[in-house]
């Protein structure tokens, strides 16, 4: 069952789970109800959306680690599951699985949302992360970019469908309300956000799996520039992370005038951004960077329970 569980990257799912819900959940429906607005969402088509995310996410995982085979033993060979621990075609049925029922959901939930862009949506995603495991990661920055549109497309889509529903019953109208504009504006800023930390996340992990890369013939950024380009390029991120972070605080009166996302800011995103930028600098081995990249996630963490910080402000 651990074997399982980390051939799907359960920790990246319960995140991918946690960013939607509680974007609906803790900021979505709060800025409904603060315009007058209620839901038309079902909880039960919401729970759809995200068994449709998580298993179209977890197909894709299982297909990446069937073509990391070899990548993997040299750098991690202890964590190999993929014909040691699951075999080979097990992995792929198991594939096979998952994308056939994410994207049976999902063409259900495009069916009763009227919205034919879902269905393709659904559809173009599974072949892209087949395309991204065997092609689009080999290639520089065209796999990290990749990675990082499909992260910052799970906020989205949770705002996409309420609205969609929301319009069926409103009309059109509802679209061009301060109510939507506002949660547009919100979603839109965790999307940016996810996009940025998936970026950075994506590069680290080139630098600490430099090695099984060369060897299987990938041309990442940290094979072809080099360790000490890619890690510029990292720090230089996380430099513009944290200065549009305050950007954004001075910027926007409901956060500028909240102590709490000031408090939130400094002490769980800046320090942590700033010691990410320092790990950086000083790493040099497999290890440190491995360290980095779990700092990373931890930050993407942080930025998403923001979500319970920015709730506040509309009830």
């Amino acid at each position: 069952m651990m074997a399982l569980l980390n051939l799907v990257r359960y920790k990246n799912l319960i995140i991918i789970v946690l960013m939607q819900c509680l974007l609906r959940y803790g900021l979505l429906i709060p800025v409904l109800h603060y315009y007058g607005v209620s839901p038309e969402l079902s909880h039960i088509k919401f729970g759809l959306l995200v068994l449709a995310t998580v298993l179209l996410a977890a197909s894709g995982y299982v297909i990446n680690n069937y073509f990391d085979v070899s990548i993997d033993r040299i750098n991690r060979p202890y964590n190999v599951v993929v014909g040691r621990q699951i075999p080979r075609r097990t992995a792929l049925l198991l594939h096979v699985i998952l994308t056939i029922t994410g994207v049976f959901i999902g063409l259900f939930l495009a069916y009763i949302t009227r919205k034919e862009n879902y269905a393709l949506m659904f559809i173009v995603i599974p072949g892209l992360l087949w395309y991204y495991s065997t092609t689009l990661k080999k290639q520089v920055l065209v796999g990290n970019l990749t990675i990082a549109l499909l992260t910052a497309l799970v906020p989205f889509v949770v705002v996409s469908i309420e609205f969609a529903t929301l319009a069926r019953v409103h009309g059109e109208a509802i679209l061009h309300s301060e109510a939507c504009s506002t949660a547009w504006f919100w979603t839109t800023g965790f999307a940016f956000f996810a996009f940025i930390s998936t970026i950075m996340r994506e590069l680290i992990k080139d630098m600490e799996d430099i090695e099984g890369d060369k060897e299987a013939g990938c041309h990442t950024l940290p094979v072809e520039m080099g360790i000490d380009y890619s890690r510029t390029v990292v720090i230089i991120l996380t430099i513009a992370s944290v200065t549009a972070l305050w950007i954004i605080l001075f910027m926007v009166p409901r956060l500028y005038d909240s102590y709490l996302t000031w408090g939130y800011f400094f002490v769980f995103l800046t320090i942590p951004y700033i010691l990410l930028a320092y790990k950086i600098f000083k790493a040099r081995t497999r290890r440190q960077f491995h360290l980095a990249s779990n700092l990373s996630k931890i930050i993407m963490l942080m930025g998403i329970l923001f979500i319970l910080v920015a709730r506040t402000f509309f009830v």
